[in-house]
This record gives structure tokens, C-alpha cells and sequence, in this order.
């Protein structure tokens, strides 16, 4: 996409008020036009047969045909970065996960009732998500721009959580953690990545930006498909070894030490580089309590959350990566850390599992 160049978007959602809301939200950025409202799929498909939007803003229940049949069959014959849009139950999480292994980039969750209220409240959230989709890679999509203005309010860092590490951790000590950092594209890349990890890898906890009632689903998902067990964190929960515990949507999660063990604490608090739950959060805590024992890595995502983070581990003695380019749907994140020094190495997704593994061995 040229410089200076809106982001053409089209909302398909079968609530007349829920495509005047959206519609209005996006239109108040300067960078995103909306080329059209659709209330279903058909009509969409023909306004697509027209001009092909840069992002899909698609609704998952509606009449006539639902919008995961639709994902399938959009990315099969004309591939657009899709966020799905769905309510806020555990049942909504489920097909959110379909969506996304169909091929989305992002969600957009919404209550029951009061959904034009919600939108409207969560109104610059939507709008990051719709730019960080325009950036996304689907099924050979080329790059596009890696910048573009973020606007108000002023991104607060994680020292609106915890302060700064003071000088080093503690030693080298016979356990080891790893923490992953992930958000655009990061739900299907973590899956290739704790899949690969063996039933005896060190305790991994993970930030990946999702929002609430979508993260336990993702956690029993992954539980299912890997050798390592995996659950949505909850305060106070041990790091162990062939464990994964993935961050809450909606809350901070922090490691924590007493002796030579960790566990974590899931906390509220402000958003930090604009999300909560925040790899800059979690990198930081790592770089605090754990220094030299951890592994940090950065992954595919919009933004620099994490950046900051990263290199406040590397600094306190812990092995640190990040994905690259090639392999990464959105490369916003990496980047922002790679620029910063912060990472070791770069290296691919494929490879990741292993750097892990090879990083933490004794």
C-alpha cells in the first residue's frame, strides 16, 4: 500500500446499528476510508466483485450464510485481511478460534446488548486493529507500511505496573523459563511453536494480545494439540517444567520468585503500550526476578509492545530472540525490538522451538 494511501475498509455485519457505528468509528481516522456496509455476505461478495478492500471488518453470525463459511471461502478465492467480530461468550471464543485457523488476523469482541455503545467506548482499540490487519501477510500478500500515527492518548510504558530492573537478577539456577511475547497473527504461530516443544521443555508463560473470555479457549485449544500442558494462567499458578500458561485476556500476568521457584500473579491495571495483558509487562517482571535464567521471545504483532521489555532481559542476562520478517504476518513488533538491539538472534517461526529448547539446556 503507497504512503498516504487510506486503508479501505468494508464492514459486513447483518445489525444495521452495528454497521453505522463501525462505519463512523473507522471514518473519524484520517487513514481509513470505508468503502462500504454490507449486512451479509452475498452483498459483500458482489461490493468485493467491485473493488477489493484492504480489510474486512466481518460479523460471524449472520442470515443466509455465516462468517466463518464465508472466511473459507474468501481466502480460498480472493485472500483480504479479516477481523471477526463476535460476542462476548465462551461459546463465541470457540468459533473465533475456527476463524482464525480459517485464516483472520483479528477479532473484534462485543457484548449482547449495548453493542453500538461498546464499539463506540472501544473506539481507538478498533481502529488499531483495523491498521494492524492492513499490514498482515495473508497467503502471499505483499508488505505494506510499518508506520503510521497512533494518535492520542499517550502510550504509558510498564512502569505504569512495575519499576525498572535494579541491577542483575539472581544467578544461573537449575530451572529455567521462557516467555513469549505475540498479538496480530500470533494465534497460529504460537500454536506451531508449543507444538513443536517437547512434554520435558522448561515452563513457558505467554502474553498474547486477546481480549477477555477468548484466551481460556484459545489455552484448552492448544492443550489439546501439544505435548506440553497448557491453561489460562491464574494468580499464583507454579511455572513448571512441560507447563505453558498463557495470560488472561483483560490482565497483566507477572512472573514471581520465591527461592529459586516462579509462579505468577495475573493482575488488573492500566493498559501498557495500549494492551493489557502487556509483553512489556511480562518481559520486564522476567528481566526483574529471573535475569540470566529466562528466554525471551518476540513475535509476530503490531506495535513495539514487548520491545522495551526484550531488551531489559537481554540487559539482565537472559537469551533473547525474535521472529523474522518472512514468517511473521505482521512484523511490527519484531522490528521495533531488532531496532532497539534487543534481540540475540533473529530467526524464523519454524526455528523457534528449538532456539528455545537449545537456549535452556543445561
Amino acid at each position: 500500500m503507497p504512503q498516504g494511501q487510506k486503508i479501505r475498509v468494508l464492514v459486513i455485519d447483518d445489525s444495521a446499528s452495528v454497521r453505522q457505528t463501525m462505519t463512523a468509528i473507522l471514518q473519524e481516522d484520517p487513514e481509513i476510508e470505508v468503502i462500504g456496509a454490507a449486512p451479509d455476505p452475498f452483498s459483500a461478495a458482489r461490493r468485493i466483485q467491485e473493488e477489493v478492500p484492504d480489510v474486512i471488518t466481518l460479523d460471524v453470525e449472520m442470515p443466509r450464510m455465516d462468517g466463518i463459511t464465508f472466511l473459507r471461502k474468501l481466502m480460498a478465492q480472493c485472500p483480504v485481511p479479516v477481523v471477526m467480530c463476535s460476542s462476548l461468550t465462551d461459546e463465541g471464543s470457540e468459533t473465533l478460534l475456527q476463524a482464525m485457523e480459517a485464516g483472520a488476523v483479528d477479532v473484534i469482541l462485543k457484548p449482547r446488548i449495548g453493542v453500538a455503545d461498546h464499539l463506540a467506548e472501544h473506539h481507538l482499540q478498533i481502529r488499531d486493529v483495523v491498521k494492524g490487519a492492513s499490514r498482515a501477510r495473508v497467503r502471499g500478500r505483499p508488505a505494506v507500511r510499518e508506520s503510521l500515527a497512533e494518535g492520542p492518548p499517550k502510550k504509558l510504558t510498564a512502569d505504569a505496573v512495575l519499576p525498572p530492573p535494579s541491577g542483575r537478577a539472581m544467578s544461573r539456577t537449575t530451572e529455567m523459563v521462557v516467555c513469549l511475547g505475540a498479538s496480530t497473527g500470533g494465534t497460529e504461530a504460537l500454536r506451531e511453536v508449543l507444538e513443536a516443544l517437547p512434554a520435558n521443555a522448561p515452563g513457558v508463560v505467554v502474553v498474547q494480545h486477546m481480549p477477555e473470555h477468548f484466551t481460556r479457549a484459545f489455552a484448552r485449544r492448544l492443550d489439546g494439540l501439544c505435548e506440553v500442558g497448557v491453561k489460562e494462567a491464574a494468580d499464583g499458578d507454579p511455572v513448571l517444567r512441560g507447563h505453558v500458561l498463557i495470560a488472561p485476556g483483560g490482565k497483566h500476568l507477572m512472573l514471581e520468585r520465591q527461592g529459586a521457584r516462579y509462579h505468577v500473579s495475573v493482575r488488573d491495571g492500566p493498559l501498557v503500550s495500549r494492551h493489557r495483558p502487556s509483553v512489556d509487562v511480562l518481559f520486564r517482571s522476567a528481566a526483574r526476578l529471573a535475569g540470566a535464567n529466562a528466554v525471551g521471545v518476540i513475535m509476530t504483532g503490531m506495535g513495539d509492545d514487548g520491545a522495551r521489555g526484550l531488551l531489559e532481559m537481554k540487559q539482565a542476562g537472559a537469551r533473547t530472540f525474535a521472529q523474522d520478517e518472512a514468517t511473521s504476518i505482521v512484523f511490527g513488533m519484531p522490528k521495533e525490538a531488532i531496532a532497539r538491539g534487543a534481540a540475540d538472534r533473529v530467526i524464523p517461526l519454524g526455528a523457534i522451538a528449538r532456539e528455545v529448547m537449545t537456549a535452556t539446556a543445561r
